[in-house]
């Protein structure tokens, strides 16, 4: 490992308002906006796509910090520069982000679901090169002292074939689907989200 006094350090703010910051409520009423006018247009399908990664946003969250809980050391962490902790491996800002990543995907999307780009379905392409765009960004981040790869093992393409393409593919995927399918789809995750956050962090106290 090379960091693994990193999960101590980001335990040790977790959920602590020390060192809130007004900026956040800002990022908030943004995100309430953009979602807002997306409904007003009534983009159900912006919307989904939005929504879907989000939610996998958090299991995947909740998976590093569960791992944290049963190993000792998450795979990555944030030990600092953050106006809250969330959980071990995502301050507010991160999620912030990450609650309108799908919507933005889905703007750059062709207006044919069978398109190719270079001969890729432009759903798995543009997916794909969002992915490479955050995987950079993160190898970005990991370089500054707020952001950690724990394990040398883990890096740019664990993150990038594990996260970044399960969150925009599968975004992108969802915007095309039967609304029954992406109700049923971000309904499950936000359902097993919303337990695993109630008992693991609420009664159990593991994350």
């Amino acid at each position: 490992m090379n960091h693994p006094e990193a999960t101590q350090a980001a335990l040790s703010i977790l959920r602590k308002g020390n060192g809130f910051q007004w900026y956040v409520i800002t990022m908030l009423i943004f995100v309430i906006y953009i979602y807002a006018s997306e409904i007003e247009r009534k983009n159900w399908k912006g919307v989904a796509a939005g929504m879907a990664l989000y939610m996998i946003h958090w299991f995947v969250e909740i998976v590093n910090a569960l791992i944290q809980h049963f190993s000792g050391n998450a795979l990555w962490t944030v030990p600092g520069g953050t106006a809250l902790l969330l959980l071990v491996g995502v301050g507010v800002e991160l999620s912030l982000m990450f609650s309108v990543a799908g919507l933005a995907s889905s703007k750059m999307l062709l207006p044919d679901p069978k398109a190719k780009i270079l001969g890729i379905n432009n759903r798995w392409f543009i997916g794909i090169a969002n992915a490479v765009l955050a995987t950079i960004l993160e190898i970005f981040l990991v370089k500054t002292p707020v952001f950690v790869w724990v394990y040398k093992w883990w890096g740019a393409i664990p993150v990038f074939v594990t996260v970044y393409i399960p969150f925009f593919v599968v975004a992108n995927l969802c915007y095309d689907w039967k609304p029954r399918t992406q109700k049923w789809f971000i309904g499950t995750l936000a359902g097993i989200n919303a337990v695993s956050l109630v008992v693991f962090a609420g009664i159990l106290h593991w994350i």
